[in-house]
């Protein structure tokens, strides 16, 4: 999303350069007109009842169909006006393409909270570990601070998948923000004031395997403009 600081009471020092599916400055600190991406996907009250991202998302079906269908993932349902687009979002492979299910259910899970402003959802705790989860929170607060949420179109696309023995892999992808901006809660008005950051952001994720076969993030990081991403 498009980004501008966040006002100075709902900023934050995040620890580390975890930054979600947001925007972020050179600081560390989320900016005012670009919506925490996962990605879209954000996270908020009672999002188990909701839809399955799958449904709404442009992941592929071999990604999502690769997921082990046994466990009992929290649902989410993002509002009409918000989209999380997973452009190609497959690798090939059926223990690859799990791994990318699983990140585009981290990313609307972290979007579906900023949404609506709940840190308490459960998706959260079940799409991140660690100190990835801790700075997920935060991150999700300083939005509920700042009284901000968000609307539009994140584009997720040119996914890499490494996988490190059975339980641990790595996701490099690119996210374009250039269709997503700012949204006060209260109000709903949208801040479409044009930003002078790049959209076109770089994530790299580290994640673990869980004993049920739940791929969860434990590392986050972001760098914004980077060439990989940008057209």
């Amino acid at each position: 999303m498009k980004c501008r600081s966040l006002s100075a009471a709902a900023a934050l020092a995040m620890a580390g350069a975890l930054v979600l599916t947001a925007c972020t400055g050179s600081d560390g600190e989320p900016n005012d007109n670009g919506k925490a991406a996962g990605a879209g996907t954000g996270t908020g009250t009672g999002s188990e009842a909701s839809a399955s991202p799958s449904a709404r998302a442009s992941a592929s079906a071999s990604a999502t169909a690769s997921a082990p269908t046994s466990v009992e993932r929290p649902r989410i349902e993002l509002p009409s006006d918000v989209t999380d687009k997973f452009e190609n979002w497959q690798a090939g492979d059926e223990a690859k393409n799990a791994v990318l299910a699983d990140t585009a259910r981290r990313i609307d899970a972290t979007n579906d909270a900023i949404l609506r402003g709940d840190t308490g959802a459960r998706s959260l705790s079940f799409y991140y570990r660690g100190k990835a989860l801790n700075d997920a929170l935060r991150w999700v607060q300083a939005y509920v601070d700042a009284n901000m949420s968000f609307t539009g179109t994140t584009r997720y696309y040119a996914p890499e998948v490494a996988l490190s023995g059975e339980s641990e892999a790595s996701v490099v992808y690119c996210a374009d923000e250039s269709k997503g901006f700012n949204k006060d809660r209260k109000t709903n008005k949208v801040d479409r004031t044009p930003s002078d950051q790049s959209p076109y952001v770089l994530y790299s994720a580290r994640l673990q395997k869980s004993g049920q076969g739940v791929w969860r993030t434990t590392g986050l990081t972001s760098k914004r403009g980077d060439k990989a991403c940008t057209p």
